[in-house]
Formats: structure tokens, C-alpha cells, sequence
């Protein structure tokens, strides 16, 4: 079971950057595919970004493609999402997601979150 703890939200104006980062521990890393989601108040949790396990391939949400890049490094069990761009909807709860895939079953396992606020 891996264990996940984000960092590197804030406060950021419309326009800023920030980078996340999620360090994972109590598992081998690189056989999760790991993704970043968020839930901004009211609203359900959304996908934000994915990458495999190899890192050799990703996948985003319309809404931050161009703005976001997701990446992974296996030797630091570390995934980051590098957010540019930011915009006032990019307010959120950002949270850190490992999924192991044995056949058909999948093991999802979440980090506490890190809050972004974009405001002028």
C-alpha cells in the first residue's frame, strides 16, 4: 500500500505559476499510474491530469491543457504537476492519486489534498 502526501499549494494571482508535488512511500512507485484531480467547493471531483507508470505517457483534462504538465520521477517517488497559467476556476482542493492495476482490479489510493486559491 502506498502512502502519498502532496505539497505546494497557495495562493497564486491570475496569471501565476505553481508546482505540486506528491511524494509517495510504502510501495514500489513506479508500478502506479498516478494522476492529479481536484474538487473546488460544490462541485465533484474532477480529473486534472494522468501519467503511466513509465511516464512515458500522459493525459489531461481540456481545461488545463497547454497550462499543466504532469511528470514523474521513479527514482524520487515523486509526481509533479508543473500548473501555469493560472486561472481563477483552477481554485481547487488538489489531490494526489495512486492506482495499481491487477487485471481487472483496481486499487486507488488518494493523498490529503493541497489547496490552490487563484485570486487577484
Amino acid at each position: 500500500q502506498v502512502q502519498l502526501v502532496e505539497s505546494g499549494g497557495g495562493l497564486v494571482q491570475p496569471g501565476g505559476s505553481l508546482r505540486l508535488s506528491c511524494a509517495a512511500s510504502g510501495s514500489i512507485f513506479s508500478i502506479y499510474t498516478m494522476g492529479w484531480y481536484r474538487q473546488a467547493p460544490g462541485k465533484q471531483r474532477e480529473l486534472v491530469a494522468v501519467i503511466s507508470t513509465a511516464g512515458d505517457n500522459t493525459n489531461y483534462a481540456d481545461s488545463v491543457k497547454g497550462r499543466f504538465t504532469i511528470s514523474r520521477d521513479n527514482a524520487k517517488n515523486t509526481v509533479y504537476l508543473q500548473m501555469n497559467s493560472l486561472k481563477l476556476e483552477d481554485t481547487a482542493v488538489y489531490y494526489c492519486n495512486g492506482r495499481r492495476t491487477r487485471g481487472p482490479s483496481k486499487d486507488d489510493y488518494w493523498g490529503q489534498g493541497t489547496q490552490v486559491t487563484v485570486s487577484s
